[in-house]
């Protein structure tokens, strides 16, 4: 409109406080346009050269292992993936540098992890006793019970962490000869009183076996049934247990084949593992059974330990991962 007025380029600058050049360009677009010049289709850049059909392949082939693709290597680095995407024979050709590729798994939420194992398991009435088990904790926690043992113990330096000077960590002495064999903590826990006791021996057995649920049936003298929850190791089975299991009330609840992970008491050994066997350097096997039992005593008395819950997490999370599902959840197979 002040062009139009017979103002100068100049006088509209001062008036609008803005360039020459970039007036006399709306001028010119104007003159050629019309009011569109006014809003400008301005472009968001350079086109982009990485389709979301090539983002879905670069997925797809970071998923695969490498030797199923004719590569000789188990595993992908960003380097080997990148130059693979950008040669492969006969599949999608994808140029892509190694940043904007890690940037392309990350936003895939895909990461560089350990490889781990898990084994299915075989027993036709898997789902039965995981339903028996999941049944007498939720609706018996009071008269529930675990077992299990922990093991072996060895006498040996054990790695594991503590608070030193920087750049001067704390060493446990070379141990060459091991003259002191192995021992098995029998372990019992309370579900509903959450206490967790037991007595090291020297193998295990069926008779240790049978004693230590004696143990968890003193623990309830009032003769109500109890159900002791434990893994199918053949000392856990035997006829004189289940002769005296039946005499005293008490219903034993097997774990499934290669499932021990059903076990309420895994999660305890964690603590138990990273406060008491890691780091330790004991002479014999009295003095780390006085150390296991002072744990014992100090876990049943500060059992809301945030110490203690935080350490139960971590081996819940890593007997998750390692049986890959939760109860309720459908077997996930093989790939």
């Amino acid at each position: 409109m002040a062009s139009a007025s017979g103002n100068t380029v100049a006088a509209i600058a001062r008036l609008v406080q803005g360039d020459e050049d970039a007036i006399r360009q709306v001028i010119h677009r104007f003159n050629e346009m019309g009011l569109a010049c006014l809003d400008p289709q301005w472009a968001g850049g350079r086109p982009r050269r990485i389709s979301e059909d090539d983002e879905a392949f670069i997925v797809a082939t970071a998923n695969t292992r490498p030797q199923t693709l004719g590569q000789p290597f188990t595993r992908w680095s960003l380097r080997k993936l990148s130059d693979y995407l950008a040669r492969n024979r006969g599949l999608r050709r994808v140029e892509v540098g190694r940043e904007r590729l890690r940037q392309f798994l990350h936003r895939h939420d895909i990461s560089f992890q350990r490889t781990k194992t898990w084994k299915e398991t075989n027993d036709p009435d898997a789902e039965a006793k995981l339903a028996r088990i999941e049944q007498v904790t939720s609706a018996f926690p009071d008269r529930v019970f675990a077992f299990d043992e922990f093991g072996p113990l060895t006498i040996r330096p054990h790695l594991g962490a503590s608070w030193t000077a920087k750049g001067h960590p704390d060493r446990l002495p070379a141990n060459y000869h091991k003259l002191h064999g192995v021992r098995q903590l029998h372990a019992c826990y309370s579900i509903g009183d959450d206490t967790l006791w037991g007595v090291v021996r020297v193998r295990k057995s069926a008779a240790n076996t049978l004693a230590a649920l004696k143990s968890i049936r003193a623990a309830r003298p009032d003769g109500a049934p109890i159900y002791i929850i434990l893994d199918n190791l053949s000392a856990h089975k035997g006829h004189r247990i289940r002769a005296w299991a039946a005499r005293n009330r008490v219903e034993l609840c097997f774990t499934p084949t290669y499932s021990s992970w059903a076990n309420p008491i895994e999660a305890h050994f964690g603590p138990l593992r990273t406060f008491v066997v890691a780091g330790s350097n004991h002479p014999n096997h009295t003095v780390a059974t006085r150390a296991i039992q002072a744990y014992l005593r100090w876990r049943n008395a500060n059992a809301r330990h945030p110490d203690i819950l935080a350490a139960q997490r971590r081996e819940r999370a890593r007997v998750r991962s390692e049986r890959q599902r939760r109860w309720g959840q459908p077997a996930t197979r093989a790939a």
